[in-house]
């Protein structure tokens, strides 16, 4: 029975996912991309001081050994061997920034966390003061504010002109990156200057960290990252796809702490202990390329949106960079193999997705569950008029305006609660045709269809307002796990491995569903322009001197 069962199978594939909230380890068919088993933990946020968000490294490397051992044993029961597993990919949380001693593999300060989305301007400059842990649905707690005053003085002595940093990295100035973050840490924490100047200091993103440790840490482990998320440490060139001296310089991080950066499929180590012992290390990806592998974005022009607490969405622009004008980052898609060409995307972020719900359910009461807003939106089938704009703590892209606030608008007597549900979800809605708005600017190529992922993609009005309002069809794979797919993809197709085939002909055929518009077009323009003027009416609620005391 058993030995049937592993004849159909073929090879399996592993993936580490480590995200903000959670590690989870999955287990993929290479031949069918089916999900055979997996095993979450739950991961610590902490907050020692107000305004700053940390995690405990060991532990996010516990979660990985634990979620790994649990995986297999799952898999035992299943009658599945786990001789099987050829491979682990690893995708990761991108911003969150950790230094080690390289002798006793001990974490030299806890891992430093990113803020919650990235723009042309300074994103703390849209959070104030006094809300640096925000109540629930503000924009989220993944938002460490300690940079604040480091990304002012460098701002300061920018050599020649602003364009310095984004022209090399396609990145803006911010506490969003690693780069400011190490520099915090090469500032204020003895223990690092310390292992600096004894060469015992080893700097990483999350996926570094692990590698490192799993491929066996102080004895002999290996320090290296991949293209994805290095071109999200504002000291990577990504023209070069080499750490560039000048950005080295300018942040004063000295070169020798920083990983060697290597493509995202190939064989970086071998695990060194558990149950997977022997197993090769061969995909590594920031958790949005490994989301825009997994749905297979692999044309020009192919997006992905990822709907979580805020949404990713990322555009494939093919083997150039697209440097934006509309407030969008540029970062490396990925590359897939050490002599594979780099791909680049545009990406954008909607700051309050999931968060709106949340904030409805926590601090206004009207949903107990956050599946409850689909069955309020389900009995009015519209806003009513009623337009909800989630500027809680400014907005993000395309407007980058730190006066703005929320605000529902539009209300008369007849409106309900059933209204500004549905209003909340044609808000992340909104938000995201705006982005692609200013995508399409950037690339000109207006988008077909838009491939979509993540939790709330189950609610499936929020689905189809997203195919009324963009007036383009939305494409959901009926295999949700998508990250975890793109690592494992990359794990697979690596030279050495060689056990999932990335040629079009060779992948597997996703289901798919697809929520076509069923609007006509000119309503659907009518309702985005309703919007816009939502959002004007949004800004200009904040002035320097409020925002500074933290008042409303």
């Amino acid at each position: 029975m058993a030995a049937a069962k592993k004849a159909v199978l073929g090879p399996l594939v592993g993936a580490v996912d480590q995200g903000t909230s959670s590690t989870r380890f999955l287990v993929f068919n290479s031949k069918t991309a089916e999900l055979l088993s997996h095993h979450q933990v739950e991961i610590k946020q902490e907050f020692p001081r107000e305004g700053w968000v940390e995690q405990d490294p060991k532990e996010i490397l516990h979660s990985v050994y634990e979620c790994i051992e649990k995986t297999c044993e799952k898999l035992g029961q299943l009658n599945i061997d786990i001789s099987n597993i050829k491979a682990i990919g690893v995708s990761n949380q991108r911003e969150t920034t950790v230094v080690w001693d390289k002798l006793t593999g001990e974490p030299l300060y806890n891992a430093v966390a990113a803020p919650v989305s990235p723009g042309p301007s300074d994103p703390v400059a849209v959070v104030p003061s006094g809300s640096s842990v925000p109540a629930a649905g503000a924009a989220s707690v993944w938002l460490d504010l300690r940079t604040q005053s480091t990304v002012e003085s460098l701002s300061k002595r920018i050599p020649g002109n602003n364009n310095f940093v984004k022209s090399k990295t396609g990145l803006p100035l911010s506490t969003y990156f690693s780069a400011v973050k190490l520099r915090w840490l090469l500032d204020n924490v003895r223990k690092v200057q310390k292992a600096v100047e004894e060469d015992r200091a080893l700097f990483g993103t999350v996926d570094s960290w692990l590698i490192w440790s799993l491929t066996g840490g102080a004895s002999g482990g290996v320090h290296c990252t991949d293209v994805t998320n290095a071109s999200r440490t504002m000291l990577f060139n990504i023209h070069s796809l080499e750490w560039d001296k000048e950005l080295c310089e300018f942040f004063e991080i000295p070169m020798k702490i920083l990983p060697n950066v290597r493509s995202s499929s190939e064989i970086y180590g071998l695990m060194k202990a558990g149950a997977l012992e022997g197993v090769p290390i061969s995909g590594c990806l920031g958790d949005q390329s490994a989301a825009l592998v997994g749905q297979m974005c692999f044309q020009d022009g192919q997006a992905k949106n990822t709907y979580g607490t805020g949404c990713f969405l990322l555009c494939n622009t093919g083997r150039k960079c697209v440097f934006s004008e509309h407030g969008l980052l540029t970062t490396v898609a990925y590359k897939l193999g050490r002599d594979k060409p780099v791909y680049y995307a545009l990406e954008g972020s909607v700051a309050i997705a999931g968060a709106v719900i949340r904030w409805l359910r926590d601090n206004l009461g009207i949903i107990k569950t956050s599946e409850e807003i689909e069955k309020l939106a389900k009995e009015v089938g519209t806003s009513y008029g009623c337009y909800f704009v989630p500027a809680f703590s400014g907005l993000y892209a395309p407007y980058w305006e730190p006066s703005a606030r929320g605000i529902i608008c539009g209300l008369t007597q007849f409106t309900n609660k059933c209204h500004i549900a549905f209003a909340a979800l044609e808000a992340v809605c909104f938000q995201t045709r705006e982005i692609l708005d200013a995508m399409n600017r950037d690339c000109g190529i207006p988008l077909s269809h838009l491939q979509v992922d993540g939790g709330m993609t189950n609610n499936k009005i929020l689905m189809q307002l997203q195919a009324d309002i963009l007036y383009i069809p939305v494409v959901k794979p009926s295999m949700p796990e998508t990250t975890a797919l793109g690592a494992a993809m990359a794990a697979g197709a690596a030279e050495g491995v060689g056990v999932w085939s990335l040629e079009p002909e060779d992948l597997s055929a996703v289901t798919m569903e697809r929520f076509e518009p069923q609007i006509n077009a000119e309503e659907s323009e009518i309702r985005y322009s309703t919007w816009k003027k939502a959002v004007m009416k949004s800004m200009g609620w904040v002035t320097t001197q409020s925002s500074e005391s933290g008042m409303p």
